[in-house]
């Protein structure tokens, strides 16, 4: 007999084996994801879930695909959450303070609360790469922000009203096009795919059965 942990979907009491993550607990006590799933590896923050532990006061946040049920788990999954999203021309756009100021004033109402931090689901400093942004050092931002998967949890806990994935993700476009070095030899490879070098490897690679794929990626040379 497995052991069996007692969890509450959207208030409503199932009892799952002990060793599923929510997504697949949910899964197991017969929901069908339809949103709220993706890669289920903890990459593109589709299933981001807050959850309270019954006895306990804390509001908890995570992915669901990366995190083990608990006994007396209350669950409750945000699959989608209204983040402010700005229209800008990245060829246009100018690369001072000015367009933060522009497009997302609201960091400047940041009261220092530091909720998104305690929020993050992938543990990143939230507030401290907003407090780059308000000062314009976009390489900073883009480097403390750079594992963000955009899950939203963050701007959920925000009395504000910030959307930092956005933020985030127009100091890390500003600092790829306009700060950082150029990559020559990354420049050489894209050129090489742009001009079809790569068309007749790919058609036999797969051509391959899965297992023989699965052994080459295995055993694949790494670039120094």
């Amino acid at each position: 007999m497995e052991n069996m942990v007692k969890i509450y979907i959207y208030g409503k009491e199932y009892s799952v084996p002990a060793n599923l993550t929510i997504m697949t607990a949910m899964e197991y006590a017969g929901y069908t994801l339809v949103r709220g799933c993706g890669c289920r590896n903890g990459f593109c923050g589709a299933c981001a879930t807050i959850y309270r532990i019954k006895g306990q006061k804390d509001l908890k946040t995570c992915l669901a695909c990366q995190t083990q049920v608990e006994d007396g788990m209350y669950i409750a999954t945000l699959p989608f959450f209204p983040l402010v999203k700005q229209p800008y021309d990245i060829e246009k756009i100018s690369t001072n303070q000015m367009i933060m100021m522009q497009l997302y004033p609201e960091i400047y109402a940041c009261v220092g609360c530091n909720a998104c931090t305690k929020s993050c689901t992938q543990e990143l400093n939230v507030m401290q790469y907003i407090a780059y942004a308000q000062r314009g050092d976009f390489e900073n931002c883009a480097e403390e922000s750079f594992d963000c998967v955009m899950c939203g949890v963050c701007s959920s806990r925000c009395p504000a009203g910030i959307s930092h994935p956005q933020v985030a993700m127009l100091a890390r476009r500003i600092n790829g096009k306009y700060i950082a070095p150029d990559c020559e030899h990354l420049e050489n490879r894209v050129k090489e795919i742009h001009d079809g070098n790569f068309e007749e490897f790919m058609k036999e690679l797969m051509s391959l059965p899965v297992e023989e794929m699965k052994e080459r990626y295995n055993n694949r040379e790494f670039e120094k």
